[in-house]
């Protein structure tokens, strides 16, 4: 069966930031299995609404649906403050290059740690830490997303930034 115009056009438009809705799904909800359902239901939305999407950034409508349905997820399914383990190693697609077993080992460290002191901090600053370091957004695109201004993006940002040095700071003193 021929596919139809619609799904066509959905597939070359949304698709490529399937890997991007993945990401922020799993952030947010902390479980891989979660971020599966949780994208996949998202991906359903959007091609639901696809007909009444007005133009403009692609990326940043499906990765308000992402959030949207990541929230309302959450607040379904799991009671306020509930703290799922996310395991960097099962996500992890970064190669060792061939480093030594004792650098991998410090790298695995750090990554655990930086892990741990991300997940620690409350939904809204990891959004946007999540958004503008690891996706690459611009400021202007996560406030179309989070549905804030721009200031309050800004503000998030530098809090979230301030918070995780603190929690990496104190972390690494733990350590030494």
């Amino acid at each position: 069966m021929p596919e139809t115009p619609k799904r066509e056009h959905f597939e070359q438009s949304v698709l490529p930031h399937l890997d991007a809705a993945y990401n922020l799904a799993r952030w947010l909800t902390r479980n891989e299995q979660d971020a599966q359902d949780v994208t996949q239901e998202a991906c359903l939305r959007a091609f639901r609404f696809f007909e009444g999407y007005q133009g403009g950034n692609m990326r940043a409508w499906f990765l308000t649906i992402v959030r949207n349905t990541c929230y309302t997820w959450l607040s379904q399914n799991r009671s306020p403050g509930t703290n799922e383990e996310f395991n960097e190693e099962i996500h992890s697609t970064e190669d060792s290059g061939g480093a030594s077993p004792e650098l991998q080992a410090l790298a695995g460290a750090d990554r655990e740690t930086l892990r741990r002191a991300l997940e620690e901090l409350p939904d809204v600053f990891r959004e946007v830490l999540v958004l503008r370091e690891i996706e690459g957004m611009s400021y202007k695109e996560i406030a179309e997303v989070s549905s804030v201004s721009l200031g309050t993006v800004m503000s998030r940002l530098a809090r979230a930034r301030t918070r995780l040095r603190q929690a990496l700071g104190a972390a690494m003193g733990k350590e030494s």
